[in-house]
């Protein structure tokens, strides 16, 4: 046994002995057993400074995955580890649940053993309840622990978490150095920001400055405010002002771009435009996750629908191996895999020989897909936006016995007449104009979404009534006469003296 291990073990075996007569609480005899199993050794060195060289190390020139609430679960980042994926984040953890024994919260820092470089995401605004949730990290084995600065959502923000710590920048800058100060050079810090909190309040450069001066081991930039969501392009000119700040300060700590990156070779031209030392894709990891590879290769790959199937098969069978293959696993299965489907049903293959040129003026991510006329009945299933159509291909994968059979039963479930019922359905409710503002970020079960803008509380509607065919054949014969009457209407005005 290493020496440490005996000094902690003769330390616990002696405050045992002394407080024998008393009761001892179930979190002495936790941190007895963690003080016993920490390691020994840890790759990292003990000063700060050489901590930070060895992420800067570990993440200069990588496409990473972004923090994905609910999209980041552990399956989902051991299929993009399949795919070479160097870098990740986990989900945003809350850490005074954390701290207070959450066991959800917990399970947001495992990870899978084909994840290279992985970090722990965490949201707080204290310091010492951030240097507990670091040192759980660590003991956890995580690489790396990020601070989010960046949330929009009133649930993280009311509480001063998420982007509200980029009102006040000293505040912050005292907590990130608290945080790193006090945490004993046990692992590093990073920081996610967004550009300020609106499009009259962006300080990003000022909070930069004061994140380097405190040691942050990096800076992860989103390039929009946490008005914008995602509604507006993502501002790299912004992105690149902050790297020239830096070189001029000769500042080493690495700044990660963030925004928009859907194809290979859009990450890279970002890269070597903005001067950045890393890119960081969410959405477009959530869309293809064979992204990863495509980067490392230089060259886009163009999966059949088949080979696609075969790939959520795979994702399907990674969930049956965290949840569980059986009842339970199935039920927590229908939380993760149907919402995966509302942004693989988004893949559209942009080679770079015909959409480069279109992507120097607009990201290729905000552009609308398009579907073949001719497209087939499966490819219409994979394509479309109904959550009652993402329930079935999720459940489907899920029963069948490989990624063949599965195939064989997502087509005749396309063929069928329940798919072309919900086809009408969803074209009576006009579902496919909704704006893309989807927030990648936690809300606590039992929370109410809210806008940004009033901070009013919505509560969630209701599904909607299922229609009959007559209904809805009734419904387009009553659109149908309106809008020939309204021509009519304008014919008269146009023919009148």
């Amino acid at each position: 046994m290493a020496a440490e291990q005996c000094r902690r073990l003769l330390m616990f075996a002696i405050t045992a002995w002394v407080f024998l007569p008393v009761r001892l609480s179930p979190k002495f005899v936790s941190w007895g057993v963690r003080a016993l199993s920490t390691p020994s050794v840890r790759p990292y060195p003990s000063s700060t400074d050489s901590l930070n060289e060895v992420f800067r190390s570990k993440i200069q020139g990588q496409l990473i995955l972004a923090p994905l609430t609910r999209g980041g679960n552990l399956p989902f980042r051991r299929l993009c580890s399949d795919f070479g994926m160097e870098v990740s984040y986990s989900e945003m953890v809350y850490s005074r649940f954390l701290v207070k024994g959450d066991r959800r919260e917990a399970t947001r820092m495992r990870r899978p053993d084909n994840e290279k470089f992985f970090g722990v995401q965490i949201a707080t605004n204290q310091v010492d309840e951030g240097v507990e949730a670091m040192k759980m990290a660590y003991e956890s084995g995580a690489d790396f622990v990020d601070l989010n600065c960046g949330c929009p959502i009133y649930e993280a923000t009311r509480r001063g978490l998420g982007s509200s710590l980029l009102r006040s920048p000293k505040k912050l800058e005292h907590l990130v150095q608290g945080m790193i100060e006090e945490s004993g050079n046990q692992i590093p810090l990073s920081v996610k920001i967004r550009l300020g909190c609106s499009e009259d309040s962006i300080n990003v450069r000022e909070v930069v400055d004061r994140l380097r001066n405190v040691g942050a081991a990096a800076v992860t930039i989103h390039a929009r405010t946490a008005r914008q969501g995602y509604r507006r392009p993502a501002d790299w000119n912004m992105i690149q002002q902050v790297v020239e700040d830096g070189k001029a300060q000769g500042s080493a700590v690495p700044i990660i771009g963030n925004g928009d990156i859907m194809t290979h070779y859009e990450a890279t031209r970002r890269m070597e435009e903005s001067g950045v030392d890393a890119c960081m894709v969410g959405r477009g990891a959530l869309i293809k996750p064979w992204i990863f590879q495509e980067f490392k290769d230089g060259l886009e790959w163009e999966p059949s629908l088949e080979d696609r199937i075969e790939i959520y098969y795979k994702l399907t069978s990674y969930m049956k191996d965290y949840f569980g293959d059986d009842d339970m696993g199935r039920k927590k299965m229908s939380y993760f895999l149907p919402w995966h489907f509302s942004f693989f049903n988004r893949y559209q293959s942009y080679p770079e020989s015909s959409f480069k040129e279109e992507s120097l003026t607009s990201p290729l991510i905000h552009r609308r897909i398009e579907l073949a006329d001719d497209a087939s009945p499966l490819e219409i299933l994979f394509h479309h936006g109904s959550d009652d159509a993402h329930a079935r291909i999720a459940d489907t994968l899920w029963s069948s016995l490989n990624s063949a059979d599965a195939i064989r039963q997502l087509q005749k479930f396309a063929e069928s007449t329940d798919f072309q019922e919900i086809r009408e359905r969803i074209e009576i409710e006009d579902d496919n104009e909704k704006e893309d503002t989807t927030e990648l970020a936690n809300i606590p079960e039992g929370s109410k979404k809210t806008h940004w803008k009033g901070r009013k509380s919505r509560e969630r509607r209701g599904p909607k009534p299922l229609r009959t065919p007559e209904e809805i054949a009734a419904i387009r014969a009553e659109r149908a006469a309106k809008k020939a009457r309204l021509e009519a209407e304008q014919r008269a005005l146009a023919d009148s003296p």
